[in-house]
């Protein structure tokens, strides 16, 4: 035996089953199809993108957004067929961690790991956030009404007061308004002013419990929740249909391409869910058959009802109006249907709630993986003798996600999701590129539709540089009215991206690569750029945070440090 050094040390297809299989991790309980994993997939889905951050993007963008959901939606196909390819071809928990570590090796798949442990928990803060904002308005439709500095954090309640002092309250939406008497009537020791989110760090405790208790409790509750989510969400599309004006649809994009692709992050933070589902891989009974199915399903079915829903929200108030928490019952309480407003409100809750239990389920079976490989420590790989969970990384997650949720405001945990998942889904489609290139897809039970790109790629490239040169003199003048210090600040990701389609175009055609990975890459990569630099900033600490736990544990306790020679 000797120590393998490597930070590249890959582990094989054959190693992680049997790693997943073996006695002393314990097995999880086999039972999720493919009707199992669908529901899962559109809980995670349709959640706070569709009941919450949906209204953001609608202020930022206009109607328009709607094309925005279209064009993120084509990105995710790419991306989810990459995802079932490797699902199929390492069916255990783990999701793109594990992926990783078979293409690229352990230093990525630490990264994709440390990313995904980032996605997940501020993911489930943003759902916890949004089911608050629900829960109180249902609660005040039976007469109950929680005093305001109970459910709503401190920036958001200090900047709308800050608001009100400089705009007035003409200026300011019906939520800021509140936020800003919340922000007047909370109780104060000194200068500073006590405000939490008591609901949302209360729903979190209740679901990691009911996580803890087994993945067979959560798949009936989520199967219930779902069932009632799409039935909430086609209430609003077509009783909604009756109440849309035309003239809200204009102006189309109010904003320009710009404001609409100012709505990224809330876009894109309605598809991520789709990864949840390969988090339960050794759940499931058939997962090289049920995983491409499900992921493939829950894309088409959540594109087209999120297309729908932002036209007939948009259409029944103008854009401007949507800048709150809670847009599916704000929409119908605007048009005078209050008891309308009500159902929504009561049935969001229970819908949410679903969001809320696939998040808090996909966590810690990410944390358990990544602890059998030895990459974090032992506890966390413990499974419940008899719940068959992962008992203390679920209970972890909960004081993760609970404790934020408490104090932080949705905004920003928006924008810091989307820059993990980006980095998650670009290795998975760069992953899938490496699959076949060294055979590995031979033991692929699902592939990728295999499209060459051999000059497809450059030929592409080409075209967009004209199109470029040809169109967008306006882009042009941009980047030549920046000084070289604005560039970096702002548009470095804009270069990486010209630079890796160069390289790929090059890659393309010496390789023959296929092109639904490779626009999987692009596609992603092109929306991060959209991103704000203080996201990656952030994220960039996180990962710095990461790597320090890497180099001071998991590189010196991981399983492959010792390799047999």
């Amino acid at each position: 035996m000797k120590q393998n050094s490597s930070l590249f040390r890959k582990k094989t297809v054959d190693q992680i089953l049997r790693d997943a299989n073996s006695a002393e991790n314990g097995g999880l309980a086999k039972i999720l199809g493919v009707r199992d994993l669908v529901s899962l997939g559109i809980a995670a889905i349709v959640g706070a993108g569709i009941f919450s951050t949906i209204g953001v993007a609608s202020y930022n963008g206009g109607p328009a957004v709607s094309l925005l959901f279209i064009f993120t939606a084509i990105a995710c196909v790419f991306t989810a067929l990459s995802y079932a390819q490797f699902a199929s071809t390492v069916p255990v928990s783990g999701s793109a961690y594990t992926y990783a570590y078979v293409a690229f090796g352990e230093l990525f798949a630490w990264i994709i790991g440390w990313s995904l442990i980032l996605e997940y928990a501020v993911s489930n803060m943003v759902v916890a956030i949004s089911w608050s904002e629900y829960f109180t308005g249902m609660l005040k439709g039976f007469g109950i009404v929680l005093p305001g500095w109970l459910t709503v954090n401190h920036e958001t309640a200090s900047d709308a007061f800050a608001k009100l002092q400089s705009a007035g309250a003409a200026e300011m939406s019906t939520y800021e308004r509140f936020a800003a008497a919340a922000y007047e009537q909370s109780p104060v020791i000194g200068d500073f002013h006590i405000m939490l989110n008591l609901p949302a760090g209360l729903v979190t405790l209740l679901i990691t419990a009911l996580v803890y208790i087994g993945i067979r409790e959560s798949r009936t509750a989520s199967n219930i929740m779902v069932v009632l989510k799409i039935g909430v969400v086609l209430l609003v599309i077509f009783a909604g249909a009756f109440y849309v004006k035309p003239e809200n649809w204009s102006p189309f994009a109010p904003n320009g391409i710009k404001g609409v692709m100012g709505g990224v992050a809330s876009v894109f933070f309605a598809f991520i869910g789709f990864d949840s589902i390969s988090t339960t891989a050794e759940e499931c009974k058939n997962p090289q058959r049920d995983m491409p199915k499900a992921m493939i399903y829950c894309l088409i079915i959540c594109t087209v009802l999120y297309v729908l829903i932002t036209l007939v929200l948009t259409g029944m108030v103008n854009y401007t109006e949507l800048k709150v928490s809670d847009p599916l019952a704000f929409v119908f309480e605007k048009n005078g249907l209050d008891f309308m407003a009500g159902v929504i409100s009561v049935s969001s809750v229970i819908a949410i709630t679903s969001a809320l239990l696939v998040y808090q389920l996909g966590q810690p079976r990410i944390w358990m993986t990544m602890s059998r490989d030895g990459l974090l420590w032992k506890k966390f790989s413990k499974i419940h003798p008899k719940y068959q969970t992962p008992s203390f990384a679920t209970i972890v997650t909960g004081f993760v996600v609970g404790i934020p949720a408490l104090f932080f405001k949705m905004d920003f945990f928006v924008d810091l999701t989307s820059v993990g998942t980006f980095f998650a889904f670009i290795l998975v489609c760069g992953g899938v590129l490496y699959l076949d290139h060294t055979g590995i897809s031979a033991q692929s039970k699902f592939r990728v539709p295999y499209l060459n790109g051999k000059y497809l790629v450059g030929a592409l490239l080409i075209v967009a540089i004209a199109g470029l040169s040809i169109y967008g003199q306006s882009v042009v003048d941009e980047w030549i009215g920046m000084s070289a210090m604005e560039i970096v600040e702002h548009k470095l990701l804009t270069i990486i991206f010209w630079i890796t389609w160069c390289i790929l175009a090059v890659m393309s055609f010496k390789h023959n690569f296929s092109i639904l990975p490779v626009a999987g890459i692009l596609t992603n990569l092109y929306l991060m750029t959209e991103l704000g630099s203080s996201n990656w900033l952030i994220f960039v600490i996180w990962l710095a945070i990461g790597l320090v736990i890497y180099f001071s544990y998991g590189y010196r306790k991981s399983k492959l440090a010792k390799s047999t020679v």
